[in-house]
């Protein structure tokens, strides 16, 4: 089983971890390029190549536990895919573990949606996104990747981030004022306050890795021109877990090209940063 970082495996006991890593391994509903399944494994194989000590914050993220768990292998509906991230992740909840769930394509963040809803109250959805993803029901399902945030809807209020592509049957389910499009905030950080001004105390972030324009990632399913740069990712997301309570995150649609490894790394660096984030808050 693929593990996530080059450390000393006392670092890596599930009982003394802060943070648990869940693979999802999932690409049946992707609508494109297909190889999300993929994603984990190649997310997990490059984190290996990461260095522990984190020039930004001077600290040493692994030292407070990074557990990697067995992958949610369940395909056979996305029905029972998503019921089995949502296990999984009550699980890690209910252990007092900082979830951190790796796709596969996005449907698979709807089981830990659903987890994180049950288990916090005043919780806001914060999603960063090429897509939408407000369609009710696409391609005879409507847990469909381009549903999630419909799905997420249900449950608590969303907050979206970096969004350039929708269809017109989505406008419906748009909050204007809770949606940050990838037009009006290319060029600017005037958005961020605005933005976290939307997010209740508690948080969850989904990242779609298509937000970011394919010119920092390309292997990612649907790939779409305009998109963020790494640091406004990662500062926008610096002040998020700084201004409010980051309760977990997914980072999904991974869709690894064996011949370029740039963006697995990114999805790993990413990861780890946000760790770093989180606990240097906490310190």
């Amino acid at each position: 089983m693929q593990l996530f970082g080059d450390f000393d495996n006392s670092y890596r006991d599930y009982g003394k971890a802060k943070f648990a890593i869940l693979p999802v391994p999932y690409d049946k509903t992707s609508t494109w390029v297909k190889g999300a399944d993929k994603g984990p494994d190649a997310f997990l194989e490059a984190s290996f190549a990461l260095e522990n000590y984190d020039v930004e914050t001077e600290t040493e993220a692994y030292k407070a536990g990074i557990a990697t768990l067995k992958p949610v292998l369940e395909d056979k509906t996305p029905e029972l895919l998503c019921s089995a991230v949502e296990r999984e992740t009550a699980k890690l909840l209910s252990d007092g573990k900082f979830p951190i769930m790796i796709g596969g394509n996005h449907t698979c963040s709807i089981g830990s949606i659903r987890a994180m809803a049950s288990q916090y109250k005043n919780l806001t959805i914060l999603q960063l996104d090429a897509h939408s993803d407000l369609r009710p029901e696409y391609e005879g399902t409507e847990l469909n990747h381009a549903c999630v945030m419909y799905q997420a809807q249900k449950l608590c209020p969303i907050t979206q981030v970096g969004i350039r592509s929708q269809c017109i049957e989505e406008l419906p389910y748009v909050k204007k004022e809770r949606t940050f499009y990838a037009h009006n905030i290319f060029d600017n950080n005037n958005w961020q306050s605005k933005a976290i001004d939307t997010l209740s105390e508690n948080v969850y972030i989904t990242i779609d890795l298509d937000v970011f324009d394919p010119s920092v990632l390309p292997s990612t399913g649907t790939p779409e021109p305009g998109g963020l740069t790494y640091y406004q990712v990662l500062h926008f997301l610096r002040s998020v877990i700084k201004e409010r309570n980051v309760v977990g995150f997914d980072i999904v649609e991974l869709c690894p090209n064996p011949t370029d490894k740039a963006s697995d790394y990114l999805a790993a660096r990413l990861a780890y940063q946000l760790m770093t984030y989180k606990l240097k808050v906490e310190s």
